[in-house]
């Protein structure tokens, strides 16, 4: 196997959120997806850290790169169940912390 360069690639964010709430609707649909969106950059920092692909962390955790990109892309449709979040966190070397916090 070919020993690849982990080169991650350059997004700006906050030039992306300002883009996008100038769209009609974007605020709720946002808002209703927070959570997500949350777990969804932990996974990629948490990646990022370890300086893995996601071939490697797919190869690590038993399942192909396609499965581990809708993994770490935010939405309803592949919400990651407590187990393979756990499995994922365990391929980048991370500890999952679930914690349920009082409402205000």
């Amino acid at each position: 196997m070919a020993n690849l360069k982990y080169k991650p690639v350059t997004h700006d964010h906050q030039a992306f959120l300002a883009r996008a709430s100038k769209r009609k609707g974007f605020a709720e649909a946002y808002d209703a997806l927070e959570l997500e969106y949350q777990v969804a950059n932990q996974m990629l920092k948490a990646r990022s850290r370890a300086g893995l692909t996601q071939d490697t962390v797919a190869e690590r955790m038993g399942t192909t790169k396609s499965a581990i990109s809708r993994l770490e892309s935010a939405g309803k449709q592949h919400a990651p169940s407590i187990v393979t979040l756990q499995r994922y966190a365990q391929a980048v070397g991370c500890d999952l912390k679930v914690q349920l916090v009082p409402q205000k």
